[in-house]
């Protein structure tokens, strides 16, 4: 069970509750903007214009993707607290430091785990990290 003191668990908490409320800012707004870029891509003859239009809409595709994936692991974060197992590496189940859950409040694993899970998960947009 995690070490964590109720001054250091409200910090993290305040954190991820400010950066779930930017994101979700952001992703409204990215949504909201992507009509606009699908109606130049339509309306538009020349095919510069429209290559532009689909470039920034699937850019703001992959943007809302990435920020609908950081929601979730905000979300998932929040349920650890409530359940009482954050800042538990849910591989080897020690303690997660405080430091790292400041710098990566949504950290599931601790250094190590993290380390061999991406070994042995690579992210195939960032490509393989061996």
């Amino acid at each position: 069970m995690s070490s964590l003191t109720q001054e250091q668990t409200a910090e993290l908490r305040k954190m991820l509750d400010e950066r779930y409320a930017s994101l979700n800012d952001e992703v409204h707004r990215e949504v909201n903007n992507r009509d606009d870029y699908l109606d130049v891509a339509s309306e538009v003859p020349d095919p510069g214009d429209a290559s532009f239009a689909n470039l920034a809409v699937d850019l703001d595709n992959a943007a809302v993707t990435r920020d609908i994936g950081e929601l979730r692991a905000i979300e998932a974060a929040r349920g650890r607290m409530e359940s009482g197992e954050y800042g538990d590496c849910v591989d080897c189940e020690t303690e997660i430091p405080f430091e790292r859950l400041k710098v990566q409040p949504t950290a599931e694993r601790c250094a190590p785990c993290q380390e061999q899970y991406e070994k042995m998960n690579p992210d195939p947009q960032r490509g393989a990290t061996l």
